[in-house]
């Protein structure tokens, strides 16, 4: 019988989550689930703009915020901000990219191709070039709209995206300022393993990666890598602070029907032969890194950070006691991050 009501209660719990969940989602008229969103745009205030727009013929979802008392007459500083892996628009990014524009900026976060409200088959497909160009792409979109000063461009990748964006800019010049928040070496972990923890299995991954690809090629079933949905017993199970705070951030607290963690599996191919932290010597523009003090990921800042050899200016910030997806949400961590992100810019753009 204690184990019937147990189980019982187990389930009434898990039902007020998804309930939870589906509430926070569906309140807010753009969607947004992350605290202190904006639920609907106001004169003199922060608003927000949903825009679309074609990167390589796929059609991109996007939102720009402009700052209070936003004039299309006058120029701002703006800055590109791109999401994390297994995120989208209306998560961490969106909350970085509406505390930018309280701060005077006009900013813009988009969900990757192939991800979240953008379009691009196959679904879920998470390849560097992609999520590069998506970096070049909002540039090419921002940078035209009005009230933009073009040469005031900032960018801020998280996560993934910050991985992304270290690359992006290597080549890209019109990105004045470059700010990552616990960046992630997608490449060097789908190859390595999280913590250099799969380095015996590299070539049975990659042998997994190809016969993937030929699967696809001859027309059968997709398969995806990743993790589709999550029990919270799972989730307590979940030893380190990145994957079981990702799988509480991604699928309770935060969730949003269009953010997952599933990544096609012939994505590997590009990923694991992939590295965001070669040809750091060619970031010449100032270089701002930051990363939770308790992070399990900040080793990736770690290699990165000593390889920006020639940029005008570095800084590795730390927040002390942070873990990689606390600096997400936790507004102790991300009114730290935002005054040290608009003393960067302010200097910078």
């Amino acid at each position: 019988m204690k184990k019937i009501i147990l189980i019982i209660a187990l389930i009434t719990i898990n039902m007020t989550n998804a309930q939870s969940i589906q509430k926070k989602y569906e309140q807010n008229a753009f969607t947004l689930v992350y605290d202190g969103a904006i639920t609907k745009n106001e004169k003199g205030k922060v608003n927000i703009h949903p825009v679309s727009y074609k990167v390589d013929g796929i059609d991109i979802a996007a939102n720009v915020y402009t700052p209070a008392n936003y004039d299309a007459s006058k120029k701002y500083p703006v800055v590109v901000v791109a999401h994390p892996n297994g995120g989208i628009k209306e998560q961490t990014a969106g909350l970085y990219a509406q505390r930018l524009a309280e701060s005077g900026y006009i900013t813009i976060t988009a969900d990757a191709a192939y991800q979240g409200a953008s379009g691009g088959e196959p679904r879920h497909t998470d390849k560097p070039a992609s999520r590069i160009e998506d970096i070049h792409g909002m540039a090419d979109f921002i940078t035209q709209y009005a009230g933009v000063d073009a040469n005031r461009l900032g960018v801020l990748g998280i996560c993934g995206g910050g991985g992304y964006t270290l690359k992006a800019v290597q080549s890209d010049k019109r990105f004045k300022a470059v700010a990552t928040l616990s960046m992630f070496n997608s490449g060097e972990v789908r190859r390595n393993g999280f913590q250099n923890s799969q380095l015996a299995t590299i070539q049975e991954r990659l042998k997994k990666a190809s016969e993937a690809r030929a699967q696809e090629a001859a027309g059968g079933k997709m398969i995806y890598a990743g993790v589709a949905s999550i029990t919270d017993e799972e989730i307590a199970k979940t030893t380190t602070d990145l994957y079981r705070e990702g799988y509480e951030y991604y699928y309770r607290t935060y969730a949003h029907p269009n953010s997952t963690f599933l990544y096609t599996m012939s994505s590997l191919l590009d990923l694991m032969t992939w590295d965001a932290a070669t040809n750091m010597d060619l970031i010449n523009q100032p270089l701002l890194m930051i990363a939770g003090g308790k992070a399990d990921t900040k080793y990736l800042t770690d290699e990165a950070f000593p390889k920006a050899v020639n940029a005008k200016s570095k800084e590795l910030f730390v927040i002390e006691g942070a873990t990689h997806i606390q600096t997400y949400w936790k507004p102790e961590y991300v009114s730290q991050i935002v005054t040290k992100l608009k003393e960067f810019y302010q200097s910078n753009l």
